[in-house]
Protein backbone atom coordinates (compact mmCIF):
# COMPACT_ATOMS: atom_id res chain seq x y z
CA UNK A 1 0.00 0.00 0.00
CA UNK A 2 1.03 3.47 -0.98
CA UNK A 3 2.31 5.47 2.22
CA UNK A 4 -0.21 7.13 4.13
CA UNK A 5 -3.30 5.34 2.26
CA UNK A 6 -5.64 3.24 4.31
CA UNK A 7 -8.09 1.18 3.16
CA UNK A 8 -10.89 2.66 5.32
CA UNK A 9 -10.38 6.31 5.13
CA UNK A 10 -12.42 8.51 2.63
CA UNK A 11 -12.19 9.08 -1.13
CA UNK A 12 -12.22 13.66 -0.92
CA UNK A 13 -14.02 15.08 -3.79
CA UNK A 14 -13.81 18.42 -4.46
CA UNK A 15 -15.43 20.77 -7.14
CA UNK A 16 -16.59 24.66 -7.24
CA UNK A 17 -19.85 23.74 -6.10
CA UNK A 18 -22.30 21.28 -7.24
CA UNK A 19 -20.84 19.84 -10.52
CA UNK A 20 -18.89 17.53 -8.81
CA UNK A 21 -21.85 15.57 -7.60
CA UNK A 22 -22.33 14.29 -10.91
CA UNK A 23 -18.93 12.11 -10.42
CA UNK A 24 -19.63 11.30 -6.67
CA UNK A 25 -22.51 9.83 -8.13
CA UNK A 26 -20.51 7.78 -10.61
CA UNK A 27 -18.19 6.71 -7.83
CA UNK A 28 -20.88 5.84 -5.41
CA UNK A 29 -21.87 3.52 -8.56
CA UNK A 30 -18.49 2.23 -8.98
CA UNK A 31 -17.32 2.15 -5.82
CA UNK A 32 -20.46 1.22 -3.50
CA UNK A 33 -18.39 0.08 -0.34
CA UNK A 34 -16.53 3.30 -0.01
CA UNK A 35 -16.82 6.48 2.19
CA UNK A 36 -17.08 9.67 0.58
CA UNK A 37 -15.95 13.37 1.78
CA UNK A 38 -17.37 16.03 -0.93
CA UNK A 39 -16.40 19.47 -0.60
CA UNK A 40 -17.71 22.25 -2.39
CA UNK A 41 -16.44 25.45 -2.77
CA UNK A 42 -19.81 27.67 -3.08
CA UNK A 43 -18.09 31.16 -1.86
CA UNK A 44 -16.18 30.76 -5.09
CA UNK A 45 -18.04 29.43 -7.18
CA UNK A 46 -17.64 29.36 -10.51
CA UNK A 47 -14.17 28.58 -11.34
CA UNK A 48 -15.03 28.62 -14.89
CA UNK A 49 -14.07 32.44 -15.37
CA UNK A 50 -11.38 32.98 -12.61
CA UNK A 51 -7.79 33.65 -13.40
CA UNK A 52 -5.43 30.49 -12.69
CA UNK A 53 -3.69 31.65 -9.42
CA UNK A 54 -6.95 31.95 -7.84
CA UNK A 55 -8.15 28.49 -8.79
CA UNK A 56 -4.82 27.12 -7.77
CA UNK A 57 -4.77 28.42 -4.19
CA UNK A 58 -8.74 27.71 -3.76
CA UNK A 59 -7.39 23.79 -5.38
CA UNK A 60 -4.42 23.54 -2.63
CA UNK A 61 -6.01 24.91 0.39
CA UNK A 62 -8.92 22.29 0.08
CA UNK A 63 -6.51 19.38 -0.84
CA UNK A 64 -4.83 20.35 2.36
CA UNK A 65 -8.36 20.55 4.48
CA UNK A 66 -9.56 17.05 3.02
CA UNK A 67 -5.96 15.57 3.39
CA UNK A 68 -6.00 16.62 7.70
CA UNK A 69 -9.73 14.77 7.37
CA UNK A 70 -8.40 11.68 6.45
CA UNK A 71 -8.26 11.47 2.77
CA UNK A 72 -6.56 8.43 1.40
CA UNK A 73 -7.52 10.36 -2.63
CA UNK A 74 -8.63 12.88 -3.99
CA UNK A 75 -10.58 13.37 -6.92
CA UNK A 76 -10.83 16.52 -8.55
CA UNK A 77 -13.97 17.10 -9.26
CA UNK A 78 -13.70 20.06 -11.85
CA UNK A 79 -12.58 20.09 -15.46
CA UNK A 80 -11.22 23.77 -14.66
CA UNK A 81 -9.58 23.01 -11.47
CA UNK A 82 -8.14 19.80 -13.29
CA UNK A 83 -6.68 21.94 -15.95
CA UNK A 84 -5.57 25.15 -13.80
CA UNK A 85 -4.10 23.05 -10.70
CA UNK A 86 -3.76 19.24 -11.01
CA UNK A 87 0.20 19.32 -12.02
CA UNK A 88 0.26 21.73 -9.02
CA UNK A 89 -1.57 19.44 -6.57
CA UNK A 90 0.28 16.39 -7.46
CA UNK A 91 3.77 18.07 -6.46
CA UNK A 92 2.77 19.37 -3.57
CA UNK A 93 1.19 16.79 -2.31
CA UNK A 94 2.00 12.95 -1.35
CA UNK A 95 -1.45 11.11 -1.95
CA UNK A 96 -3.01 10.37 -5.05
CA UNK A 97 -5.15 12.87 -7.17
CA UNK A 98 -7.35 11.80 -10.28
CA UNK A 99 -8.99 14.58 -12.73
CA UNK A 100 -11.49 15.31 -14.91
CA UNK A 101 -10.45 15.44 -18.64
CA UNK A 102 -12.85 16.22 -21.80
CA UNK A 103 -13.52 12.99 -23.55
CA UNK A 104 -12.09 13.86 -26.95
CA UNK A 105 -10.90 10.58 -27.68
CA UNK A 106 -13.79 8.56 -27.13
CA UNK A 107 -15.81 10.85 -28.69
CA UNK A 108 -13.52 10.87 -31.65
CA UNK A 109 -13.54 7.14 -32.06
CA UNK A 110 -17.36 7.60 -31.54
CA UNK A 111 -17.94 9.85 -34.33
CA UNK A 112 -19.64 8.85 -37.71
CA UNK A 113 -19.79 12.16 -38.99
CA UNK A 114 -16.34 13.66 -38.39
CA UNK A 115 -17.59 16.09 -36.30
CA UNK A 116 -17.91 16.54 -32.21
CA UNK A 117 -18.54 19.34 -29.98
CA UNK A 118 -17.25 19.99 -26.56
CA UNK A 119 -18.91 22.01 -24.30
CA UNK A 120 -17.19 23.12 -21.55
CA UNK A 121 -16.40 26.43 -19.82
CA UNK A 122 -14.28 29.36 -21.01
CA UNK A 123 -11.16 28.46 -18.51
CA UNK A 124 -11.49 25.11 -19.65
CA UNK A 125 -11.26 25.68 -23.59
CA UNK A 126 -8.39 28.43 -23.22
CA UNK A 127 -5.79 25.76 -21.76
CA UNK A 128 -2.90 24.53 -23.54
CA UNK A 129 -4.09 21.08 -21.91
CA UNK A 130 -7.19 20.95 -23.82
CA UNK A 131 -5.66 21.35 -27.23
CA UNK A 132 -3.26 19.01 -26.55
CA UNK A 133 -5.90 16.64 -26.12
CA UNK A 134 -7.39 17.93 -29.35
CA UNK A 135 -4.04 17.19 -30.97
CA UNK A 136 -3.26 14.14 -29.73
CA UNK A 137 -7.16 12.47 -29.77
CA UNK A 138 -8.88 14.11 -32.77
CA UNK A 139 -6.76 13.54 -35.92
CA UNK A 140 -9.31 12.92 -38.95
CA UNK A 141 -11.93 14.69 -36.45
CA UNK A 142 -13.21 18.54 -36.53
CA UNK A 143 -13.36 19.20 -32.74
CA UNK A 144 -16.21 22.47 -32.30
CA UNK A 145 -15.75 24.20 -29.32
CA UNK A 146 -18.63 26.03 -27.54
CA UNK A 147 -17.43 28.02 -24.07
CA UNK A 148 -20.74 27.96 -22.17
CA UNK A 149 -21.48 31.49 -19.84
CA UNK A 150 -24.25 30.70 -17.69
CA UNK A 151 -24.71 26.91 -17.38
CA UNK A 152 -23.00 26.39 -14.42
CA UNK A 153 -24.78 29.49 -12.87
CA UNK A 154 -28.46 27.73 -13.91
CA UNK A 155 -27.18 24.43 -12.52
CA UNK A 156 -26.43 25.97 -9.28
CA UNK A 157 -29.39 28.00 -8.67
CA UNK A 158 -31.28 24.78 -9.30
CA UNK A 159 -32.55 25.95 -13.10
CA UNK A 160 -32.20 22.92 -15.12
CA UNK A 161 -35.78 23.35 -17.47
CA UNK A 162 -37.15 27.24 -17.44
CA UNK A 163 -37.85 28.56 -20.80
CA UNK A 164 -35.09 31.10 -20.10
CA UNK A 165 -32.52 27.75 -19.47
CA UNK A 166 -34.08 26.05 -22.57
CA UNK A 167 -33.01 29.30 -24.57
CA UNK A 168 -29.79 29.69 -23.00
CA UNK A 169 -28.21 26.13 -24.05
CA UNK A 170 -29.94 26.29 -27.53
CA UNK A 171 -27.95 28.92 -28.28
CA UNK A 172 -24.56 26.93 -27.46
CA UNK A 173 -25.71 23.81 -28.78
CA UNK A 174 -27.60 24.26 -32.05
CA UNK A 175 -24.71 25.59 -33.60
CA UNK A 176 -22.92 22.61 -32.95
CA UNK A 177 -26.06 20.66 -34.51
CA UNK A 178 -26.00 22.80 -37.51
CA UNK A 179 -22.13 21.58 -37.91
CA UNK A 180 -23.18 18.11 -37.66
CA UNK A 181 -21.33 16.98 -34.54
CA UNK A 182 -22.98 13.21 -33.42
CA UNK A 183 -21.34 13.50 -30.46
CA UNK A 184 -21.37 16.48 -27.45
CA UNK A 185 -18.68 16.32 -24.97
CA UNK A 186 -19.79 17.93 -21.68
CA UNK A 187 -16.55 19.36 -20.98
CA UNK A 188 -17.53 20.18 -17.05
CA UNK A 189 -18.99 18.57 -14.29
CA UNK A 190 -22.09 21.06 -14.11
CA UNK A 191 -23.11 19.98 -17.18
CA UNK A 192 -24.41 16.33 -16.72
CA UNK A 193 -27.15 17.97 -14.69
CA UNK A 194 -28.68 19.84 -18.23
CA UNK A 195 -28.50 15.98 -20.04
CA UNK A 196 -32.42 15.94 -19.96
CA UNK A 197 -32.78 19.39 -21.12
CA UNK A 198 -30.40 19.07 -23.60
CA UNK A 199 -31.64 15.41 -25.06
CA UNK A 200 -35.20 17.26 -25.79
CA UNK A 201 -33.24 19.80 -27.51
CA UNK A 202 -30.49 17.73 -29.87
CA UNK A 203 -32.72 14.51 -29.97
CA UNK A 204 -32.28 10.76 -29.39
CA UNK A 205 -29.20 10.30 -32.12
CA UNK A 206 -26.86 12.46 -30.82
CA UNK A 207 -24.33 11.21 -27.97
CA UNK A 208 -23.70 13.05 -25.11
CA UNK A 209 -20.96 11.91 -23.43
CA UNK A 210 -20.11 12.17 -19.61
CA UNK A 211 -16.66 11.15 -18.68
CA UNK A 212 -18.01 10.68 -14.69
CA UNK A 213 -18.03 7.34 -15.39
CA UNK A 214 -14.19 7.26 -16.76
CA UNK A 215 -13.28 8.97 -13.77
CA UNK A 216 -14.60 6.70 -11.35
CA UNK A 217 -12.88 3.50 -13.14
CA UNK A 218 -9.64 5.16 -12.69
CA UNK A 219 -10.20 6.34 -8.86
CA UNK A 220 -10.99 2.45 -8.96
CA UNK A 221 -7.92 0.94 -10.47
CA UNK A 222 -5.37 3.56 -8.50
CA UNK A 223 -7.02 2.37 -5.51
CA UNK A 224 -6.44 -1.26 -6.66
CA UNK A 225 -3.24 -0.71 -7.24
CA UNK A 226 -2.28 1.14 -3.73
CA UNK A 227 -3.77 -2.20 -2.03
CA UNK A 228 -6.57 0.34 -0.86
CA UNK A 229 -9.86 -0.25 -1.77
CA UNK A 230 -12.46 -0.16 1.42
CA UNK A 231 -13.10 -4.37 2.29
CA UNK A 232 -16.40 -2.99 4.17
CA UNK A 233 -19.56 -4.91 2.59
CA UNK A 234 -21.96 -2.27 3.61
CA UNK A 235 -22.27 1.00 1.48
CA UNK A 236 -19.80 3.77 2.76
CA UNK A 237 -21.60 7.28 4.08
CA UNK A 238 -20.47 10.48 2.61
CA UNK A 239 -20.15 13.50 4.66
CA UNK A 240 -20.22 17.08 3.52
CA UNK A 241 -18.22 20.41 3.41
CA UNK A 242 -18.51 23.52 2.27
CA UNK A 243 -16.96 26.75 2.12
CA UNK A 244 -20.50 29.22 1.66
CA UNK A 245 -23.96 28.25 2.88
CA UNK A 246 -24.78 25.08 4.70
CA UNK A 247 -28.24 25.32 4.10
CA UNK A 248 -27.69 26.41 0.88
CA UNK A 249 -25.28 23.52 -0.47
CA UNK A 250 -27.82 20.94 1.43
CA UNK A 251 -30.79 22.35 -0.68
CA UNK A 252 -29.00 22.31 -4.04
CA UNK A 253 -27.96 18.80 -2.96
CA UNK A 254 -32.13 18.02 -2.61
CA UNK A 255 -32.65 19.86 -5.61
CA UNK A 256 -30.45 17.13 -7.69
CA UNK A 257 -31.54 14.13 -5.83
CA UNK A 258 -29.17 13.96 -2.81
CA UNK A 259 -29.99 13.35 0.80
CA UNK A 260 -29.78 15.96 2.74
CA UNK A 261 -27.48 14.47 5.23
Amino acid sequence: MTAGLHAAAPIGIFDSGVGGLSVLRALQAQLPHERFLYYADTAHCPYGERDVATIRARAEAISAELIAAGAKLIVVACNTATIAAIAHLRARFELPFVGMEPGVKPAAIASRSGHIGVLATPRSLAGERFQALVDAHARGVTVHTRACSGWVERIEAGDLHSPACMAMLRGDVQPLIEARCDVLVLGCTHFPFMVPALRDLVGPDIHLLDTGPAVARQTARVLSDAAALNPASAPGPTRWRCSGSDHDFQQQRCLLGFAAV
